[in-house]
């Protein structure tokens, strides 16, 4: 650990949360949000490192430099400064700062009693902001200046604060560094415990700090704040056709057809994943873009099966994946994670049930619920794969039940069959199947985990095991709901499906309506029954990723998995 050289702003951010600094330097993981974004812009011009110019300068004038980046083995430290104010042997560091600075009193609202006017409040940097200017002041000091005061410019404001660099400045940055380069060789740090500072964190997705405490301590209290978006306004784009290419102009991405007009048009910013269907194309250049803004690219066949996938590498966590190996080569907690998957499953197959099916006998909701209190004395590996069968053949028996069309006589002749499927109802299920494993096998590698190391369903080559694993609770609360709604409501026609001797496929106008039937079911919003916060159905998966890499290291005892009414 010693050798490694920590960024001065991230061990910054050490002083107020450890965890937040194990999670981006420890484990090199990284998110944007807004606010991150407009600190880019406001770091536009520093970032552009500054050209030596070869003329004299000016020696009665500072010189600015842009963007100097200095290392320090001694500390173990390296910075890269926005800008630095160098005159002769003297240097000010100075630092951009997209917010407001911090004031020493609340504005006043008048005079006195007295009818004296108060003093105006007094700008103040932020205590980050100090230990990384500190820290860099460290750095150049080692460099051969003198430096006697730094600089923050507050954005925000347009105002500049000025900092004294003193003994106490510098004794403080010295124990955050120490302090953060201990935390760095033990386990994650606790999370904050509904701190302020959780509401605008971008890696709060990634760090769960009020899942994670409530889950722990279970007191009224601590409930969960509804810190996770309630809507979800990002682009998922699915290119079908064969020949569309998908490229880039400017900060769009730009969808064109085999003859290179333009189909559609849009902002990166609002493009959260790419899928390509059978022969759509995607230049080199546009992945480029989409892995730099942390965006996956799927490359699936035209029946829906999952081919490839091309994911950033910043989230990739050795923690997670050493953790993720070693529980689900634990039998004890393989056991524990699949039953409550399958519990999660039963319980919203019987919901399907009980809502939606006219005639459903007596004894079918009873039966299933049995199976879900059976399953906590289940004591291995096949007698769980035993009675989540059950249930599914229970299900399924009764499934083609609650479809108001032909349609249903024909699922009921053939059952549940996906190699291939026989009748329109089978299609759009192994279809609808397809696309939810795509969302699983999404959000398990945003949250650092490796999709082919599953607990209920058996690694194999090229299976996404444990996205077949996170998909099971969802199965009848996206696939099969959406399945059902689309063929009751009408929105399926008879030229919406081709059968052939190789089965039942969507055809092309199929598969539009089928993504436009299940885009609306996967945004739809439900409540966690745990948390009590309102997501759609696929910020419920990608939570739901992030709560099992915490299981996986151990901050959580349980996992709740969502369930319906």
């Amino acid at each position: 650990m010693d050798e490694y050289l920590w960024p001065a702003r991230n061990v910054a951010e050490y002083a107020y949360c450890p965890r937040l600094f194990y999670l981006m330097e420890v484990e090199g993981v990284h998110l944007a949000n807004a606010d991150t974004e407009r600190g880019q812009l406001v770091h536009r011009y520093v970032d552009a490192p500054s050209h030596l110019k070869d003329e004299e300068e000016d020696p009665d004038k500072p010189k600015a430099v842009r963007s100097l980046t200095l290392s320090s083995q001694l500390l173990g430290l390296t910075a890269t400064l926005d800008l630095a104010e160098i005159q002769g042997d003297r240097a000010t560091p100075v630092e951009y700062r997209k917010g407001r600075p911090r004031y020493d009193q609340p504005p006043s609202v008048g005079p006195d009693v007295f009818g004296e006017e108060p003093p105006p409040p007094q700008a103040q940097p932020w205590p980050t902001d100090r230990v990384q200017l500190g820290l860099q002041s460290l750095l150049l000091k080692e460099h051969g200046y003198v430096v006697k005061q730094a600089v923050l410019y507050y954005a925000s404001e347009r105002r500049r604060v000025e900092v004294s660099i003193n003994d106490e400045l510098l004794v403080e940055a010295l124990a955050t560094l120490n302090t953060a380069r201990h935390a760095a060789t033990g386990p994650r740090p606790e999370p904050l415990l509904h701190d302020v500072r959780c509401l605008r964190c971008s890696l709060q997705p990634l760090c769960l700090p009020d899942e994670v405490q409530f889950q722990r301590r279970h007191e009224t209290d601590i409930s969960p704040r509804k810190i996770w978006p309630l809507r979800d306004d990002a682009t998922h784009v699915i290119v079908q056709t064969a020949g569309h290419r998908v490229g880039v102009a400017g900060a769009a991405l730009k969808v064109t057809d085999h003859d290179g007009k333009l189909i559609k048009q849009i902002p990166i910013v609002e493009v959260e994943s790419l899928c390509l269907m059978g022969y759509a194309q995607v230049s080199t250049q546009a992945l480029h873009v989409l892995a730099d803004h942390e965006i996956p690219v799927a490359y699936m066949t035209t029946a829906g099966r999952l081919v490839a996938m091309v994911e950033p590498q910043n989230q990739v966590s050795a923690l997670v994946r050493r953790a993720q190996a070693a529980e689900t080569a634990n039998p004890t907690r393989q056991l524990a994670l699949a039953r409550a998957l399958i519990r999660a499953k039963i319980i919203n197959q019987r919901t399907m049930l009980m809502r939606n099916h006219p005639a459903l006998p007596p004894s079918v909701a009873p039966a299933l619920a049995d199976l879900v209190t059976g399953l906590e004395c289940v004591q291995s590996s096949a007698e769980l794969l035993g009675m989540e069968g059950q249930a599914a053949s229970l299900y399924f028996q009764y499934f083609g039940g609650m479809f108001k069309g032909p349609e249903s006589q024909q699922f009921e002749q053939h059952g549940r069959m996906r190699r291939p499927p026989p009748d329109p109802i089978n299609a759009s299920l192994s279809m609808a199947y397809m696309m939810l494993v795509h969302d699983c096998v999404t959000g398990l590698r945003l949250a650092g985990l490796d999709p082919g190391l599953g607990a209920f369903h058996v690694p194999r080559p090229g299976r996404p095991a444990l996205a077949l694993d996170l998909m099971e609770p969802f199965r009848p609360l996206v696939a099969d709901s959406m399945t059902l709604s689309a063929f009751n409501r009408g929105e399926y026609s008879p030229g919406h499906f081709n059968t052939t001797a190789a089965g039942c496929m969507l055809t092309d106008d199929g598969r539009r309506t089928f993504f436009n039937a299940y885009g609306r079911r996967i945004d739809t919003e439900v409540t966690h029954p745990v948390f009590g916060y309102c997501l759609s159905y696929r910020r419920m998966i990608y939570l739901h990723a992030r709560l099992l890499a915490a299981w996986f290291i151990g901050e959580l005892n349980q996992l709740d998995f969502l369930t319906t009414r």
